[in-house]
């Protein structure tokens, strides 16, 4: 179960394991999207047609239809990826090893569905992905594998997402294998120490000159590619700390720290190097 292109990395790891068949695959409804607002299947579902697996799109979870699709399967084991979809008490008794569950963060850290950028704009110095067997509560489920990647100076959220969806697929990999063998303990979290990482809003990009150069620098960052970070309607793809410089690329934010913008794109306007964008503009 799952939809995104971080989600199509984990499927093709499944379909890559010649000793287990992926039965079905369940993913969103196909969606208009891109500025043609053409309707275009999910990633999961383009590589699973591409494989010939059957493919199930439920509008809804709790009308019984997807159960009554699931028990058909008779599944083993549920694995699911950035589904989108919060899965009822019934689909989660189903399958005799579990539902289990794919998580950019280090759990209990970052519950919830924005970790990879919420790890880079809370400066975070590493993070990584957790494998976990689902429970009623999001992202509380007990913890089964866990593997952890520095997050680097240059990481924006595309670099870090691309990283995690390799080592995530690799980690349900070796995460099913572990259960097929009956070799993984599943581990209790401890909910004491659960942070969230809540939805992106349009908001959460905008930028506040009253907040130190370093945390606006990460969150210039973090919300690659959206909703990205927007200064007075300027959107602002990429800066760095610097320790001096004069002119309408240097803001002074609220620590007197000073970040120099690097790329940016006025609305309507292609992305361009700021230097080029003042040197019009002033």
């Amino acid at each position: 179960m799952g939809t995104p292109d971080f989600a199509r990395a984990s499927l093709q790891a499944l379909l890559d394991m010649p000793e287990h068949t992926v039965t079905g695959v369940f993913t969103q409804p196909d969606r208009a999207s891109g500025r043609g607002m053409a309707v275009l299947p999910s990633p999961v579902k383009a590589l699973a047609s591409q494989y010939g697996v059957p493919v199930f799109q439920p509008a809804k979870m709790r009308d019984g239809t997807a159960l009554g699709q699931l028990r058909e399967l008779k599944p083993d084991l549920i694995s699911v990826v950035a589904y989108g979809r919060l899965l009822p008490r019934e689909m989660l008794a189903l399958p005799p090893l579990g539902c289990v569950n794919v998580h950019a963060s280090l759990l209990p850290e970052l519950r919830g569905a924005a970790p990879i950028q919420w790890a880079i704009a809370r400066g975070l110095a590493e993070t990584g992905v957790t494998t976990q067997r689902m429970a009623e509560e999001c992202d509380a489920g007990d913890i089964l594998l866990m593997k952890s990647t520095p997050i680097g100076e240059n990481d924006d959220a595309v670099s870090l997402h691309d990283r995690l969806r390799g080592m995530g697929a690799a980690l349900l990999q070796e995460t099913v294998r572990a259960l097929a063998n009956g070799t993984v303990a599943p581990k209790p979290q401890d909910h004491a120490k659960a942070t969230f990482a809540p939805i992106l809003r349009k908001e959460d990009g905008a930028i506040d000159l009253s907040r130190p150069a370093a945390e606006i620098e990460r969150l210039i960052r973090a919300m690659m590619p959206w909703p990205g970070a927007s200064l007075d309607g300027l959107k602002i793809h990429k800066a760095r700390l610097a320790a001096s410089g004069g002119g309408p690329r240097f803001v002074v934010c609220g620590d007197g720290g000073i970040l120099e913008l690097l790329e940016v794109q006025a609305p309507g306007k292609k992305r361009m190097k700021a230097e080029d964008y003042f040197r019009g503009v002033h």
